[in-house]
């Protein structure tokens, strides 16, 4: 029995297809992501100015068409996407391509949804790749510093956040016992809700305090707003001064589409492939 040839032997347009829709390395997979930033930054605008109203009736018709124009064209290189990977799936359910998903499901939508093509902006996420395409590698380790310390800080803030929202419930019960409903503290949910936003020191002044001790209360509380800000600043800020910082590439994973390479790597960090 023959052995079976790889992909790159019987198919060479996937491959081919691969090297200029995922890598910038190329000239022509540079090409591809300089047009495809271009566009996707028109695409946007053009929902910009959709939803100026004297805009959209005087050219609501032509803004339609390229909409749908875009929505088409993104279609295609999505779909373009999915075929030239070896892993589909891994590509589909990626950050990416959920992003890459996003970015054309809302005009489908609006055939049913009246006015949702409006989420067509978050086109925008899709110009992340702008790191990778202009050989920005030292701001991609940047990034995979502040990705590092989130994930290793995420316990700890969880932690704090636990201890804010318990705070927010007991401070609420308080604060709509002193107040009570015929200062605008008409239940507990109402009452927490005004303490979130004295305690984010937010203020919007839609609700406050009419009592001597009421006012002191919300005093402590803003007070208390402060510290709050600052104790999950400094949990990050410990985590990124720890993280170790490494040169990267843009180089991306042809098995599961993970970048952030070592620059001197032949395989895969994070499932193994050869690079």
């Amino acid at each position: 029995m023959q052995n079976q040839k790889p992909v790159s032997e019987t198919k060479p347009w996937r491959t081919k297809t691969y090297e200029i829709i995922f890598e910038a390395d190329t000239p022509s997979g540079k090409l591809f992501d300089v047009l495809l930033i271009v566009a996707i930054l028109l695409s946007v605008t053009v929902v910009f100015l959709e939803s100026i109203e004297v805009l959209k009736n005087d050219y609501g018709r032509i803004f339609y068409a390229l909409e749908w124009g875009f929505t088409i064209l993104f279609t295609v290189e999505y779909l373009l996407r999915v075929i030239s990977v070896n892993r589909p799936l891994r590509y589909i359910f990626s950050f990416y391509g959920i992003i890459d998903f996003l970015s054309i499901a809302p005009t489908y939508l609006s055939l049913i949804v009246v006015g949702s093509q409006y989420l067509l902006a978050i086109r925008i996420l899709r110009l992340l790749r702008v790191f990778r395409v202009f050989k920005l590698t030292h701001l991609l380790a940047q990034s995979n510093i502040l990705v590092g310390a989130l994930k290793a800080s995420r316990a700890k803030i969880a932690v704090f956040l636990f201890a804010v929202l318990t705070s927010v419930v007991v401070i609420g019960a308080i604060i709509y016992v002193v107040e009570g409903p015929e200062h605008g503290f008409t239940s507990i949910p109402v009452s927490m809700y005004w303490a979130i936003v004295t305690l984010t020191t937010v203020g919007y002044g839609d609700i406050s305090p009419q009592t001597p001790l009421g006012q002191f209360i919300a005093s402590i509380v803003m007070i208390l707003g402060y510290a709050i800000i600052a104790v999950p600043t400094g949990i990050v800020s410990v985590e990124i001064a720890s993280a170790a910082k490494k040169q990267v590439t843009t180089q991306v994973c042809p098995n599961c589409l993970s970048e952030g390479h070592d620059k001197d790597a032949t395989h895969c960090k994070y499932c193994g492939s050869k690079l």
